[in-house]
């Protein structure tokens, strides 16, 4: 696992994506490949996530709220 970089919070100029926002939807999109374009599950993609960036359930949860879209209560 990687350690966590200041670095990895700053928007980038392309796009306004961060790295951690970047991995979950390479993840995402790689596993709905796997999957023939279904949805993933959430257990599924956070554990995908988790082997390329440190993240806790709550933030990658955040993440995905907000490239999404929609309003996520716990």
């Amino acid at each position: 696992m990687h350690n966590r970089d200041s670095r990895d919070y700053l928007p980038d100029i392309r796009d306004g994506l961060t790295h951690r926002e970047r991995i979950v939807l390479w993840c995402l999109s790689e596993l709905q490949q796997e999957r023939g374009d279904r949805n993933v599950p959430t257990g599924m993609l956070y554990g995908s996530v988790v082997e390329h960036v440190d993240m806790s359930v709550d933030e990658m949860q955040s993440i995905l709220v907000r490239c999404i879209g929609h309003e996520w209560r716990p």
